[in-house]
């Protein structure tokens, strides 16, 4: 919950969002739990975010957590309602920027960056997210595409073919 105790509004409206709509997430801060438990499940153990003597003498000076557990909480942060967004199709462009140290607090800032009509009934929806520190700071920059369920916009074209690679849920 943010400061004032009300969530961060869903993006979900029966249309696409809008380009340019923009969110702020509620934050999440990271435990000593976090890296053991993500690192338990996917089997990453790089002394980087396991051992505290070995990251002390590193870069960072402490253990940081990976930058896929930050990626993979920053979606969780999201509020995306799922009668909407029928699946994350992209992520692109992912740029780990900074650190994120056990106690640090992350939130995503995401925009709507671009909404393409497929048919009828689905959009893909571009969305540019940053997710900050608790200083405001980026850690993470990445380009994120969902398919989306609700009416495309009348004025634009649908985009009624498909790359061979293409797969739509």
């Amino acid at each position: 919950m943010s400061e004032n105790g009300t969530q961060p509004a869903v993006l979900e409206t029966g249309a696409p969002p809008e380009i340019g709509e923009e969110l702020v997430t509620n934050g999440r801060t990271i435990t000593e739990t976090d890296l053991v438990s993500f690192s338990s499940l996917t089997g990453d153990f790089h002394p980087q975010h396991s051992d505290a003597e070995w990251a002390a003498a590193g870069r960072f000076g402490e253990r940081v957590a990976h930058g896929m557990l930050v990626m993979s909480y920053a979606v969780g942060l999201v509020p995306l309602d799922p009668e909407r967004v029928v699946a994350l199709r992209g992520l692109e462009s992912v740029t780990f920027k900074r650190p994120v140290a056990i106690g640090d607090t992350i939130r995503v800032r995401t925009r709507v960056a671009e909404v393409r009509p497929l048919d009828d009934e689905h959009s893909l929806v571009g969305f540019s997210w940053k997710v900050l520190n608790q200083h405001d700071r980026i850690v993470v920059r990445a380009r994120v595409e969902a398919l989306w369920r609700g009416a495309a916009d009348p004025g634009a074209a649908a985009d009624d073919t498909l790359d061979a690679d293409q797969v739509l849920l």
